[in-house]
């Protein structure tokens, strides 16, 4: 029986895997999905809010966020998102800034988080 279970779970992850990759990889410019802090954020996207949900697990550090789609904007388009990932190929940052929803740290400060993010090429 535990050996069912364990196969059984591995199958559930594993689908629920490749339903997160999927699913972000044909995202239309500016969608937003939310994952575990653990999972890291794909190319084309970038972190743009940050918080702590039970669903992701315990303690005090921020452990879930919210990502969006960079990929297929046009040449020109500027987006704010926070300073826990660099910019995709193509952009580049523009200003820094403080979001309260960009806190990624245990220990926030009131530092420059975030960036004014601009399409270059």
């Amino acid at each position: 029986m535990t050996r069912l279970r364990a196969a059984v779970l591995t199958l559930g992850c594993t689908a629920a895997a490749l339903t997160l990759t999927v699913g972000t990889a044909q995202a239309a410019p500016g969608s937003t999905s939310t994952s575990c802090s653990s999972s890291l954020t794909p190319d084309g996207f970038v972190d743009v809010q940050w918080w702590n949900s039970a669903g992701c697990g315990s303690g005090f550090t921020p452990n879930t966020k919210k990502i969006m789609q960079l990929t297929g904007y046009p040449v020109g388009t500027v987006v704010n998102a926070c300073g826990s990932t660099w910019p995709p190929a193509g952009w580049t940052i523009v200003s820094s800034f403080y979001s309260s929803g960009c806190q990624y740290s245990a220990v926030p400060s009131l530092g420059n988080n975030s960036w004014q993010l601009k399409r270059v090429s």
